[in-house]
């Protein structure tokens, strides 16, 4: 698992690194993932680097300043695996999600406990559109966030489109959660 686990770092990285060179807007990356961005309430879009551990095209901050969201999306026919293994196929992007979000959250929670729940196929429809979604929760590294020390990391893959990801960091859980739900389904796929 820890090969394929840096493979699928190595996948995120060379999306990211060829989405960072030719610089997509977040709008054109929506329409091309076939995904709806429909802006959460009382957020307001920050200028935010992105860090080497999650590139992501928009940040937006709570106007409480209790929470930030950063949102990555990866289309699927953007997405090169290169794979050097002579003894078996590279792996299909399509059938990455799950392993690229296992990859990205022992990544951003730095190998640390960080308790994981796949949604039903219901709620992922539901909530997002998605044939997919999970959640991961886990404290972050001050290297990712000075400001805020915990994280909530939501994917969701849809089939033939893309992979999507938001990051929700914040520093009192019990505060944050109401928040949160009120902008956990802000991205979502077309229906």
């Amino acid at each position: 698992m820890r090969r394929a686990s840096g493979v699928l770092v190595f996948a995120w990285l060379v999306f990211t690194a060829g989405a960072l060179h030719a610089q997509p807007s977040f709008e054109d990356l929506l329409a091309e993932a076939g995904l709806v961005f429909d802006a959460p309430q009382g957020f307001s879009a920050i200028e935010r680097p992105p860090a080497a551990e999650f590139p992501h095209e928009r940040a937006l901050r709570h106007e409480s300043g209790l929470l930030e969201i950063r949102y990555a999306i990866r289309p699927l026919a953007r997405m090169r695996v290169e794979y050097n293994d002579p003894h078996s196929a590279a792996p299909d992007p399509e059938h990455m999600f799950d392993m690229l979000f296992a990859s990205m959250t022992e990544r951003l929670a730095a190998g640390r406990h960080s308790p994981r729940r796949e949604y039903a196929a219901e709620e992922a429809r539901k909530l997002f559109n998605a044939d997919w979604a999970a959640a991961s929760a886990f404290a972050v590294e001050p290297a990712f966030s000075e400001e805020y020390r915990e994280a909530l990391l939501v994917a969701v893959h849809k089939r033939g489109k893309a992979d999507a990801y938001a990051v929700f960091l914040y520093r009192d859980p019990e505060r944050a959660k109401p928040i949160i739900r009120g902008a956990l389904s802000a991205l979502s796929f077309v229906p």
